[in-house]
């Protein structure tokens, strides 16, 4: 299979081609010129549009923490202050209505029975209090 005609190095013909066949180059360089030419105009077509500015600053309004506190004879404190399960649960339904809604932090007593704390988390929940957690103490 031989790309040209000629003489190379003897009578036979076998030997190296030194000369590089250059029409297939540039005839992928001339398809990718075209390519090219085609296609930059669609790439850089754009639409003037006035868009407006935005600040990216974060607005960060942290909510207040209400910490609810359960003793161990079933007491409910609302920050440190005690309260009846009536008015606790008036404060919750109040508590739930405000935006942005303030973070509620149970806190129980070792030694409390867990009933207290299913009743605490069961107002919470008819309240309609979304953001509820749980104090604890690291162990030693």
């Amino acid at each position: 299979m031989a790309f040209g005609s000629g003489n190379f190095d003897g009578p036979s013909g076998g030997g190296v081609m030194s000369e590089i066949n250059m029409t297939p180059l540039v005839d992928v360089m001339l398809v990718l010129l075209i390519i090219f030419i085609i296609t930059v105009p669609v790439i850089t077509h754009s639409v003037k549009l006035d868009l407006p500015r935005a600040d990216n600053t974060p607005n960060e309004i942290k909510p207040e923490t209400v910490t609810i506190a359960v003793t161990q004879d079933g007491a409910i404190h609302w920050n440190e202050a005690v309260v009846a399960k009536a008015e606790f649960e008036t404060r919750l339904a109040t508590l739930a209505r405000q935006q942005p809604q303030p973070e509620v932090h149970i806190r129980a007593d070792r030694k409390v029975e867990y009933e207290h704390v299913a009743q605490v988390m069961a107002a919470a929940q008819r309240a309609g209090v979304h953001k509820l957690g749980f104090v604890t103490e690291p162990g030693q």
